[in-house]
């Protein structure tokens, strides 16, 4: 068992919880149980404030990952002298506009990929935009594949998540669509994102119930940055759906 338990592996939408102080380190407050999501996979860590039982609101500036299953989180400057002890309760709540654009994106990256079937060389993903690198030297149509994107977001498609072992990803390699990144191993097993009959691969970040929820959104810019890689930029054109 990790030290940290993620509960935004099994619900995305938890916006705080209650949990316990396990250590206070110089890179962050390691927490029992938490909402926050760690740097990774070209997602930003969580901000947000930790709320002691006497009042304090200490702010949380970043979210990385630790050893052993540990999820550190960062600690404004002046709010680190203020630091909870270990053992006590506190509660963890996150900066939810920030995180809820975060899933927004990081969903739309996978139906971006899903239009563009080449292997991704990279990504990144902000609260308003994001972006992956493709390895091909063919033309992207920005219109195009905006149009493509756009109709499988108003299709509403759900999204859901499944859990496979080490051993069952490497009987499936086609699963990984990263070149660079290969998911983490060791643990026992691989968290898997799908959109049914659009998308299936590994995945630990947060994202949408339903593509729906994404909003409208353009491809800006399609870039070459290298002989076998082009950069394509999404950002939303549009306010969230209802879904």
């Amino acid at each position: 068992m990790p030290i940290t338990e993620p509960l935004f592996q099994q619900d995305a939408y938890l916006r705080q919880c209650t949990a316990r102080v396990v250590e206070v380190t110089p890179d962050g407050v390691v927490l029992d149980r938490t909402v926050f999501y760690p740097l990774g996979g070209g997602q930003p860590g969580d901000t947000g404030v930790l709320r002691t039982p006497d009042g304090r609101e200490l702010r949380v500036v970043d979210t990385r990952k630790g050893e052993g299953g540990r999820i550190l989180h960062l600690l404004a400057t002046d709010a680190t002298v203020q630091a909870p002890a270990v053992g006590e309760a506190v509660e963890a709540a996150l900066d939810w506009e920030r995180r809820h654009a975060h899933m927004r994106m990081h969903t739309c990256l996978h139906l971006l990929g899903s239009v563009l079937h080449y292997g991704v060389t990279g990504g990144q993903i902000a609260a308003d935009k994001g972006r992956l690198d493709f390895d091909t030297q063919d033309e992207i149509d920005k219109e195009r594949v905006s149009e493509a994107v756009n109709a499988l977001i108003a299709a509403n498609h759900p999204i859901r998540s499944q859990w496979i072992s080490d051993e069952e990803l490497d009987r499936q390699p086609e699963l990984v669509r990263t070149m660079s990144v290969q998911p983490p191993r060791g643990a026992g097993r691989i968290r898997l994102l799908e959109i049914p009959g659009v998308d299936l691969q590994p995945c630990g970040g947060t994202h949408v119930a339903a593509t729906g929820e994404i909003g409208t959104v353009a491809v800006t810019k399609v870039e070459s940055k290298g002989r076998r890689n082009k950069r394509v930029y999404v950002a939303f054109a549009g306010a969230p759906g209802s879904a």
